[in-house]
């Protein structure tokens, strides 16, 4: 071997010459890529993203009203919140005849219930019967920790509740993408309907939802596998948690961390259709990334997009749209409950590192459960008017009960129906009706 100290004054000069070959070959790697290719990375070269936008999109214009077919599907939805509805709380039951709800779900209802009513399918008496007593019970409801509105509640009794809907006297915690879509209704009924928002404005007053917000970032109490206690963890990603943002910024709360799109986001080609996905996989962050069609059409037809939340939709969209001319397999992916086990799926465009990944709440492979997706339907059909969303629509037409409501979609296996009829389902086809007319739910000051 030969002596280190014989040839050391070689050394530096070869150490310099190593590292500026790696800082030249590092330079050139940074500039062949993208902005968004940058993900985790963007804090540490400093370079801004910049999202894309498409030259044209195939927005539809609103109606001026609703053909005769239309109107019959907003009366078939409005027939799954006359069946559920609980007289002794004003809730709706989040799945048929089952009396439990979320505030995601009870958001569902009541902007579904305002649009049953500027569908003209009920009337004022009724709008203000429903929404007096709802309000009486959201304003006497026990908050879990006296702090926020628990994750799940008995709709007959008001009692807190775990997702089996067993009574829980400490609660579950709380959910903050569930509470910031509550205040797209909070918007709603303060921008179009401000005769209520006294009494609404009295109920979230007793909400701390600044307990759920650090650093402009949505934060919901969970509850560890391992020993059960509570902690706060980040909620959302890509899609969600800029969608769940919104309304808590509408309201004035500081949530705009959330609401930026090009924070953790890099893209991905299907079918060659580059998509937004949330750089935040789940082997590096406890919660799945899927990426899907809900928070996307929502933010459509509940905010109206932003220039950055209608690329990403639209993108998804394409990427949708292309699978079915590649594959002829009619898509419209999103959350969905199922009428059997796992019952409840998030059927993804991309998830845990794969596109077109059906993943159950537990993170188990759920493929053989992936369906079509009725209110993901409607909701591209409104947004959108292309050959697609005809194709969409046409597909989801026939996926009801005349008595119950609408399915929550068809297995794409089998080709049979999803016969799990929901609030968020038949809540969102109702918004989704009176967005074609009227546009943005959340209303305009």
């Amino acid at each position: 071997m030969a002596s280190s100290k014989k040839y050391g004054f070689l050394l530096k000069p070869l150490v310099f010459i190593i590292g500026l070959g790696a800082a030249a070959l590092l330079l050139m790697w940074i500039e062949a890529l993208r902005p968004s290719d940058f993900g985790f990375y963007r804090d540490i070269f400093k370079k801004e993203i910049v999202i894309e936008r498409s030259e044209n999109y195939p927005i539809r214009k609103l109606s001026d009203s609703l053909t005769t077919e239309e109107n019959n599907f907003a009366r078939i939805a409005w027939k799954y919140f006359k069946n559920n509805y609980q007289p002794t709380t004003g809730l709706v039951n989040s799945v048929d005849m089952y009396p439990s709800t979320t505030l995601w779900d009870l958001s569902s209802y009541l902007l579904g219930m305002i649009s049953a009513y500027e569908l003209e399918i009920i009337d004022s008496v009724e709008m203000n019967k429903r929404l007096t007593k709802c309000f009486h019970s959201l304003n006497t409801m026990q908050l879990y920790n006296n702090l926020l509105p628990n994750k799940v509640y008995n709709t007959i009794d008001l009692k807190m509740a775990d997702y089996a809907n067993n009574p829980s006297q400490d609660g579950v915690g709380w959910s903050a993408m569930d509470i910031g879509r509550f205040f797209t209704f909070v918007s709603k009924i303060k921008n179009n309907y401000p005769v209520y928002y006294p009494q609404l404005k009295k109920i979230i007053s007793r909400w701390k939802i600044n307990e759920m917000i650090i650093d402009g970032t949505l934060h919901s109490m969970v509850f560890s596998s391992k020993d059960k206690t509570p902690r706060l963890v980040q909620e959302g990603r890509l899609g969600y948690e800029e969608y769940c943002a919104k309304g808590l910024l509408m309201a004035g709360y500081d949530a705009y961390e959330a609401m930026v799109y090009t924070d953790f986001i890099r893209f991905k080609k299907t079918y060659g259709i580059e998509i937004g996905i949330d750089t935040r996989e789940v082997k590096y962050s406890p919660a799945y990334n899927y990426i899907l069609s809900e928070p996307y059409f929502l933010d459509g037809i509940e905010h109206g997009w932003d220039v950055n939340s209608r690329e990403l939709a639209f993108r998804i969209y394409k990427a949708q749209k292309e699978r079915y001319n590649h594959e002829k397999i009619i898509t419209s992916v999103s959350e969905d409950h199922l009428d059997q086990p796992p019952y409840f799926v998030y059927n993804s465009v991309y998830a845990d590192g794969s596109f077109w990944n059906c993943i159950a709440e537990s993170g188990e492979d759920a493929n053989e459960f992936k369906i079509f997706s009725t209110k993901a339907a409607f909701g591209w059909y409104v947004l959108f008017d292309d050959d697609y969303s005809k194709v969409l629509l046409n597909a989801a037409n026939n996926l009801y009960d005349e008595n119950k409501g609408w399915y929550a979609g068809r297995y794409e296996i089998s080709g049979k129906p999803n016969k799990a009829i929901t609030s968020n389902t038949n809540g969102i086809i109702l918004e989704c009706l009176n967005y074609k007319v009227h546009g943005a739910i959340a209303g305009n000051p």
